[in-house]
């Protein structure tokens, strides 16, 4: 069902089994999927792709351009998997040239009030961001990711698989997988141990994880820590997958326990 107050460009490509509110705007070049709910007066432009069951929510704007003054208005595109909620007043941008082209949404994430994914940035599956979250742009959300209200992102950060971020932190800093991180700059608090447990993850290698964090973090210094690591740990997965983050290319510091504040 559309709303016969709507505005939508000849070109969109629309599944009959969706439904569009009142004072909506489509673009000429948004594709969105089956079974997609788009409530009133919601701005989609740009080479926007939506996929199946996503609920847009008043006054979000999806696919204007991004808020970068490098852009030019070159041809870029956003992203978007499946059942996704983005609530009201909720921005997320297209990428830019310099960037990949390419901001791009996973499955199942809520975007709440007032949140903000700008240019080429690249959120995985399952993310949880709170009211008033900005992301700056080319940040990476891995899967699972949960980041507390009035949190704000730089650019640029990545964000490691079921990490969680606390209410109110600034994330300068690139956190783990499966880190606890909080703080005016952020640093590393410890486990999300209770995220690990409810994903079902092995309880021995949960312990094991627990037990590399301290010999990861001993010292500042990261690349001594690991080189020092017990063998047994890097057969670990959790322990791994973490190791590979740390080591990973990066334009960021890593998060550690030791608070800049």
């Amino acid at each position: 069902m559309i709303h016969k107050t709507c505005i939508i460009d000849k070109k969109a490509k629309i599944s009959s089994t969706a439904k569009i509110g009142p004072y909506s705007v489509i673009g000429p070049n948004v594709e969105i999927g089956e079974n997609v709910e788009i409530h009133s007066h919601v701005n989609i432009s740009g080479n926007t792709k939506i996929g199946d069951t996503n609920k847009i929510f008043p006054f979000a704007s999806i696919g204007n351009v991004p808020q970068d003054l490098k852009y030019k208005g070159e041809d870029t595109k956003l992203e978007i998997g499946k059942n996704n909620t983005i609530r009201e007043y909720v921005t997320i941008n297209p990428g830019t040239k310099g960037g990949g082209g390419l901001t791009k949404i996973g499955d199942g994430c809520l975007f709440m009030i007032c949140s903000h994914i700008a240019h080429d940035c690249h959120v995985g599956n399952n993310v949880v961001i709170a009211n008033n979250v900005p992301l700056g742009g080319h940040v990476t959300i891995e899967n699972d990711v949960v980041i507390g209200g009035n949190s704000a992102v730089q650019q640029f950060v990545r964000i490691g698989k079921l990490a969680m971020i606390g209410g109110m932190t600034g994330v300068l800093h690139d956190v783990i997988p499966f880190g606890l991180s909080i703080g005016n700059r952020n640093y590393l608090q410890g486990l999300n141990l209770i995220g690990l447990r409810r994903k079902n993850y092995n309880n021995k290698n949960i312990l094991g994880l627990s037990e590399a964090y301290k010999e990861i973090f001993l010292t500042k210094n990261l690349s001594e820590n690991l080189t020092k690591l017990n063998g047994v740990f890097k057969e670990n997965p959790l322990v791994k997958e973490v190791i590979d983050f740390i080591t990973k290319d990066k334009k960021r510091s890593i998060c550690t326990p030791f608070s800049k504040e």
